[in-house]
């Protein structure tokens, strides 16, 4: 099916292109959502009769949402959870359970902005994308805990309560060769031949009888 886009669509297009896409994807999602129109010549003309205010409208949206992208960027979000001692939760944390907070908190966004690829299910810090605009795309942590100073020391140390640091190895410190013994065979050499020469008394110096 071939569509006009009313915004830009991540992997798909920018506003105003014609795109094919799969039936199903089109009426379940974007036709909907009000993020496209079936692309036949009346919508074409209605697009090109409203391309401006079109453009205009997504624009001032696209400005809001980096105001609010400002804030909201780098947030960490506490959310208390039972959970086993492997650190599985006994449920999970979802888009919506991401949302609810940020709102409670004072940043008011929907769980269809919080891309979240499956629920969460263990404790610890997970970094979460809202994409606030088509455009717009910020970073969130959530800081799923037992209880609320668990969560404070899972923030300071930047990993789950329980969980240790790996332990940095020290290089070994370089071996030194031992020094060499010298062999009192050898030593005894070495003294017979100082000896001969510093006296000069070999076989072809000595005075015929």
């Amino acid at each position: 099916m071939d569509v006009i886009l009313l915004e830009r669509i991540a992997k798909l297009g920018n506003l105003g292109d014609v795109v094919h896409v799969k039936p199903g994807y089109a009426r379940n999602y974007l036709l909907p959502q009000r993020k496209a129109l079936r692309a036949t010549e009346a919508n074409k003309a209605y697009f090109e009769r409203e391309k401006a205010a079109l453009e205009a409208a997504n624009e001032a949206k696209r400005s809001e949402a980096g105001e609010v992208s400002t804030a909201l960027d780098g947030q960490f979000f506490v959310l208390i959870r039972q959970a086993g001692e492997s650190g599985q939760l006994y449920g999970s944390v979802t888009a919506r359970d991401i949302a609810t907070i940020a709102t409670d908190k004072g940043y008011p966004i929907t769980r269809q902005q919080v891309v979240i690829d499956r629920p969460i299910k263990e404790l610890g810090l997970h970094d979460i994308e809202v994409r606030l605009h088509p455009e717009v795309t910020v970073t969130v942590t959530a800081n799923v805990a037992l209880t609320e100073d668990e969560a404070e020391t899972q923030a300071a140390r930047g990993l789950r309560v329980g969980d240790e640091p790996p332990e940095e190895v020290a290089a070994p410190a370089p071996v030194e060769a031992p020094p060499v013994e010298e062999t009192e065979e050898a030593s005894a050499e070495t003294e017979e031949t100082t000896g001969g020469e510093e006296t000069g008394e070999t076989d072809e110096g000595k005075p015929e009888a």
